[in-house]
């Protein structure tokens, strides 16, 4: 027969006075010690009765605590016996070989723990260190424990002789690696996903304040020191933090009721409607316990207004005093669950469990009687007044803090784990069979298997189990399988079910682990079917931003609105953002609206009455120049040289038109073009302006005797004089287009709501070349023109020209700092409003006067009179 051992711990103890005496052996103690003494004979199924029992100096002081059993514990040693059987009762695996197994207790005591792991290698009759005699136990594996210490102990003595042992129980793995405890295998996955998955389901329900409650020992320090930094990185702050003890004690009872009134005056007054709970069964018992010192009668329904988060050590249990009361409060939890399925035939096999009938386990009776509140007749002990306990009395009429029906996720792994070994075993026992048979054995018999001989087969063993799932050890001999998230719904009658709403699948991407299907999750009564809230305070809505509070955590905050230009688009947001550059904040602050494009146009007021200006000008400049033409044999007209005239009017036409390259749509284009040709019109025209002035100088001095400049009087002077000025101005247009010309851009910075489509000069050196000249030109027209405003000539034109120069001149001066001053459409119409003043003051100056005489004094067009005027 082959063995397997199954080792588990239990629950620790309430003291109390003495009510029933227990006979222990003199020798098993010491004054001041701690014994822990298991009752009854072992037999292959172990209830699990464990009680502690504290021997004073003082002999008259004699305090004994009442036994406590985790009755649901006992499920674990049915799963292991369930496989059992299947397997011995199934043909296809390890045919002619049967399974056996030995259930031991860890008595939740490293010394008590190193002590039955060595009586089950070595002890027989007796216990002999390192020594089997009689008949000899062939064990093959270990399956325990549920936590890490009991874990830990039996594998520093097994792992000397390589014994693999299965763990059942989410552990931090990192512990066993860094003690390099190569016999381990881990049934379920490395407790450290549990806190990725916590982070993660924090963060599905914005829960950033919560209170933690933990076990009071090395397992939940380890928790805090690596949970408390993965909170804080992920914004999610803790309210408190408070460690349960895994012993109560009546000699301690102030300092019981003083972590009671701790516990309570958190729970009550913490804003956390979020606990998280970490340890195994103890936190739970712990929890209910305070309950029913705050409220005995659970009236206070702000008391529940709860959400209880567990890890998947946590299994929800009542026993002792408690196992009457009920787990209403835990209502709604959400809990952290080893992965679990329903196992064919498993609950009709606990439909036979019988203490009656199954006579070879001896601690069912003492389960029977915690779950039932009866006894069994015992002879050694005197007749008690109780309920007797008999056969018709079935497990699946137990609630669910006593017993489950429905096998747990540790007794799946305990189900999983055998089969493990099983499977191990027949690829062992088929290597060596075939060897024999090759070798032509005369008796090809099971060999004397050695336990250090699965860990070949039992790394990366994967097989399917009876429920059709595929059970995979990686090779770092751990599952694979994830956990899953369970919803806790309670009943009445103090029954619960567990629902399963999520699961947290290792195997995908990062950050994606964990799923949830918030539609399937019951809330407590309490939250009225509304997704609870956990936070510190208020959240800060869009278009405020979190300031934290001096003194206080970062997840308690003040809301501030957002300053001008920024906005906060969702909740919580840690600071305010501005909105792209072609956005704009809208009046709450929590939104960016599109930017409309805008440019001088000639729809809105200001470009229809400059487009109106430009063409009253243009069309007044054409009647001039039409009047000239047709009065062209006058002498007003024939004076001061024709052909300058015409072409004068003919630039302040262009002039006039060039103003609708500012009012049209920047466009590649236009922005090519419009200063261009601005500068060389008005180029042009002023050219024509100073032509005028100098013919004038010229021809005065030319009538002097002897004068050579009578040669340069005539259209060639003009001429030359226009052109050359003119090709200075195109020749800097040239070498500006051709090296950085203008082109359209977005201006989204000079105005918050708008857009400004312009055009960017490309280079502002050659913009204010450009100006700059024309500049030039106009003053030395307007110094000619000065000087020659009193030759005595008959149509001397130099007093207008000295006008419309000193107009032109003072409209340019106060354009450029307008023109500086002012961005978009505003820095258009300013250019825009002085092409057209400067050259209406052109237009009017020089040639309204002659207009005058041409139309409305034709008597004095007219040399005779002229001559006579002067």
């Amino acid at each position: 027969m082959v063995f397997l051992m199954f080792l588990i711990h239990k629950v620790l103890t309430l003291s109390c006075p003495a009510s029933d005496v227990f006979l222990v052996p003199h020798e098993w103690y010491q004054p001041g010690d701690w014994c822990h003494v298991i009752v009854g004979g072992m037999t292959s199924h172990m209830g699990y009765h464990f009680f502690e029992i504290k021997f004073s100096e003082n002999p008259s002081i004699k305090p004994f605590d009442i036994p406590i059993i985790f009755t649901k514990f006992h499920q674990h040693v049915l799963a292991l016996a369930f496989a059992v059987k299947e397997i011995n009762e199934d043909s296809q695996i390890l045919p002619n070989v049967t399974l056996g197994f030995h259930i031991y207790d860890s008595y939740y005591n490293s010394r008590m723990t190193y002590r039955t792991t060595l009586d089950l290698l070595f002890k027989s009759q007796e216990f002999v260190p390192n020594y089997k005699c009689d008949s000899e136990k062939n064990l093959m594996a270990i399956i325990g424990g549920l936590d890490f210490v009991t874990s830990s102990r039996i594998a520093e003595i097994t792992g000397f002789f390589k014994i693999p042992q299965f763990t059942y129980g989410s552990l931090p793995k990192e512990e066993f690696e860094t003690s390099k405890l190569s016999s381990l295998y881990f049934m379920v996955p490395n407790e450290d996903h549990q806190y990725i998955g916590i982070i993660q389901l924090l963060h599905h329900f914005r829960w950033t304040w919560i209170g933690i409650f933990t076990v009071d020992n090395n397992d939940g320090e380890n928790f805090l020191q690596k949970m408390q930094p993965l909170l804080s990185q992920n914004g999610i702050c803790s309210s408190f933090i408070e460690r349960l003890s895994q012993l109560i004690h009546v000699e301690d009872f102030p300092e019981v009721y003083q972590t009671i009134s701790i516990i309570s005056m958190n729970w009550i007054n913490s804003k956390a409607n979020a606990f998280l709970v970490y340890g195994e069964s103890m936190p739970i018992m712990w929890l209910r316990f305070v309950t029913f010192i705050i409220d005995p009668e659970s009236k206070e329904i702000a008391l529940f207004r709860r959400v209880w988060i567990t890890t998947a050590q946590i299994d929800f249990v009542l026993s002792g005093i408690q196992i009457t009361w009920d787990l209403h409060m835990f209502h709604g939890a959400i809990s952290f669950t080893v992965h679990s399925r329903a196992v064919a035939g498993f609950k009709e096999f606990l439909q036979t469990v019988n203490p009656l009938s199954v006579y070879r386990d001896g601690f069912l009776q003492e389960v029977w009687e915690q779950l039932f509140d009866c006894s069994f007749p015992k002879p050694e002990l005197q007749e008690m007044q109780s309920r007797k306990c008999t056969g018709e009395m079935k497990l699946e009429d137990l609630p669910g803090p006593a017993f489950e029906m429905e096998m747990t996720g540790q007794s799946y792994s305990i189900y999983n784990a055998v089969y493990a070994v099983a499977h191990a075993l027949q690829a062992l026992y088929t290597l060596h069979f075939n060897r024999k048979k090759t070798m032509r054995c005369k008796n090809p018999d099971l060999p004397h298997l050695q336990a250090w001989q699965l860990h070949s087969f039992l790394q990366g063993i994967s097989f399917n189990n009876s429920v059709g799932e595929r059970v995979f050890l990686s090779k770092k001999r751990e599952a694979t399988e994830g956990f899953d998230i369970t919803n806790l719904i309670t009943f009445p009658n103090r029954s619960f079910q567990k629902v399963r709403v999520g699961e947290m699948d290792l195997q995908a991407p990062k950050g994606k682990e964990l799923f949830i299907d918030e539609d399937l999750i019951v809330w407590h009564p309490a939250f009225n079917q509304v997704l609870p809230l956990s936070r510190c305070n208020d959240p800060c809505f869009p278009g405020s931003w979190k300031k934290g509070i001096e003194g206080n955590q970062f997840c308690c905050f003040d809301c501030v609105p957002c300053p001008e230009g920024k906005i906060s688009d969702q909740n919580d947001m840690d600071d305010c953002f501005p909105c792209s550059e072609d956005h704009y904040p809208n009046k709450e602050k929590k939104d960016c609206i599109l930017k409309p494009v805008v440019f001088l146009t000639f729809e809105e007021p200001l470009g229809i009455g400059l487009a109106s200006a430009a063409l009253g000008l243009f069309f007044l400049t054409s009647w001039v120049l039409g009047t000239f033409i047709k009065h062209r044999d006058t002498p007003i007209v024939k004076a001061n040289n024709r052909s300058l005239t015409y072409t004068l009017l003919v630039s302040l036409l262009l002039c006039f038109l060039s103003s609708f390259f500012f009012l049209s749509r920047p466009g590649q284009v236009i922005c090519f073009l419009r200063q261009s040709m601005f500068g060389i019109t008005f180029s042009v025209a002023i050219s024509s302006v100073l032509a005028k002035t100098i013919t004038v100088v010229v021809a005065f001095i030319a009538t002097k005797p002897g004068s050579q400049m009578r040669r340069w009087v005539g259209k060639r002077l003009a001429f030359c004089i226009v052109l050359s000025s003119s090709l200075l101005q195109v020749c800097i247009c040239i070498i500006w287009l051709s090296t950085f010309p203008p082109f359209p851009e977005l201006d989204m910075y000079s105005e918050l709501q708008e857009m400004i489509l312009q055009c960017n000069e490309g280079s502002a050196f050659f913009f204010y070349c450009v100006l700059g000249y024309m500049g030039i030109l106009a003053i030395a027209s307007f110094i000619v023109a000065f000087l020659a405003r009193k030759l005595p000539d008959s149509f001397n034109e130099a007093k207008f020209i000295t006008f419309s120069m000193l107009a032109f001149c003072s409209v340019w001066i106060s354009f450029f700092p307008a023109y500086l001053s002012t961005k978009g459409k505003a820095m258009v119409a300013v250019e825009v409003f002085s092409i057209l003043s400067s050259s209406a003051a052109l237009l009017g100056c020089i040639f309204l006067p002659k207009c005058y005489i041409i139309v409305l004094r034709p008597d004095l067009n007219h040399r005779e009179q002229l001559t006579k005027r002067n």
